[in-house]
């Protein structure tokens, strides 16, 4: 692993996931039906991630991802291996906008525990291939387990109230900050798309109509999250990623940051914020008036993910000064907005133009900051 004397995250970072490469399409398509062990998938796996590795090496990105190759969601890959969690097929699917069902959902069957090494080994082959970049491992935030389905994916008989349920899934978390901390991760990722469709006036209406005391949600997601960083290592820093859905290029929710901001940056312990900005659905800059001055970073997911077109440096260059008249620009980083394949599938661009959104990102850090 290289030594990296910048603290992450980085001038011109990125999210995480990657459009899969079709021989990892493939490989994953055969394992599916049957007729490739997993053994000879994790083989294809581990090539390809060693490629992505390389190339966002080559652009000249100081973190470097494994593309969430291994998964299938972002989020379900992760939180399923927990003890208690299981993914299932539900009756009534997720729905983005355009109509596209997201296919499977999770629901607590028992006590949830951090027992087996989820990804653990995932992230040391990361470390081990990567030359000059620093190694970022993203995982989902625990508010995942409970969001989508609430009271009513979670078994009555193991947790009665839900404040045991928050108090163990907090603590499973720990333990998993603090195991890939003890792997040597120094870069860490906490995906909390949550907290932003909190600022969605029909994800507000759809909470209450199920029962959901609405006004504690910020709160209990911001004491789990607390929780979960409390176990990271001494070295460690950890970010915050927020967007409001990317499924095939589509979305949930919309709205800008100012109700959930004063509470984001100053009572979640996080180092750094990957914040979506690529639409007028995540609102304006203002938000940003309430980021403590002096030591955490907003990175601006200005380059979008869900197209293949390429953003001008001008109009990057100009939103990043829009921005500056909120914080401070050395408090400022730049990225896309969300990663290229949050789940397989990906969204609907090419690999050529997703490289070639990474390398603008470079280009723009070094002529804006003058670093990467």
């Amino acid at each position: 692993m290289p030594d990296t004397a910048a603290k992450p995250p980085f001038r011109a970072d990125h999210v995480g996931s990657l459009l899969r490469p079709k021989p990892l399409q493939e490989a994953r398509a055969k394992w599916k039906n049957g007729t490739l062990s997993h053994e000879a998938l994790r083989d294809i796996e581990d090539r390809c991630i060693a490629d992505a590795i390389a190339k966002q090496e080559a652009i000249g990105l100081r973190a470097a991802t494994d593309g969430e190759y291994r998964r299938a969601y972002w989020h379900y890959d992760f939180v399923s291996g927990l003890d208690g969690v299981e993914l299932y097929v539900p009756e009534q699917k997720i729905q983005f906008k355009g109509g596209v069902p997201l296919g499977h959902s999770l629901r607590v069957n028992g006590r949830i525990g951090w027992s087996k090494p989820v990804m653990i080994d995932d992230f040391k082959y990361l470390a081990s291939h990567v030359r000059t970049a620093m190694p970022k491992q993203t995982i989902p935030s625990p508010s995942v387990v409970h969001f989508r389905g609430g009271r009513q994916a979670i078994d009555k008989a193991t947790y009665p109230t839900l404040d045991g349920f928050f108090a163990d899934l907090g603590t499973a978390y720990n333990k998993a900050v603090a195991a890939f901390g003890a792997a040597g991760c120094r870069y860490l990722q906490i995906d909390e798309v949550n907290i932003a469709y909190l600022c969605d006036p029909e994800q507000i209406a759809a909470l209450k109509a199920r029962g959901e005391h609405v006004e504690n949600l910020l709160g209990i997601y911001a004491d789990m999250l607390n929780q979960a960083i409390a176990g990271k290592p001494q070295g460690m820093s950890i970010s915050m990623h927020l967007c409001r859905g990317n499924f095939r290029s589509t979305f949930v929710a919309s709205g800008g940051y100012e109700p959930v901001a004063e509470v984001l940056f100053n009572q979640i312990n996080s180092d750094a914020y990957f914040m979506e900005y690529d639409s007028d659905r995540a609102g304006g800059f203002e938000p940003l008036r309430f980021v403590p001055r002096g030591h955490k970073i907003v990175v601006l997911g200005l380059v979008t993910s869900k197209t293949g077109e390429l953003e001008s440096k001008d109009e990057l260059k100009r939103r990043i000064d829009q921005a500056a008249k909120y914080l401070p620009l050395e408090q400022l980083a730049l990225s896309p907005q969300c990663g290229f394949a949050s789940t397989e599938e990906g969204n609907t661009l090419t690999e050529d133009q997703q490289w070639a959104k990474l390398e603008r990102c470079v280009e723009v850090a070094r002529e804006v900051w003058g670093e990467v």
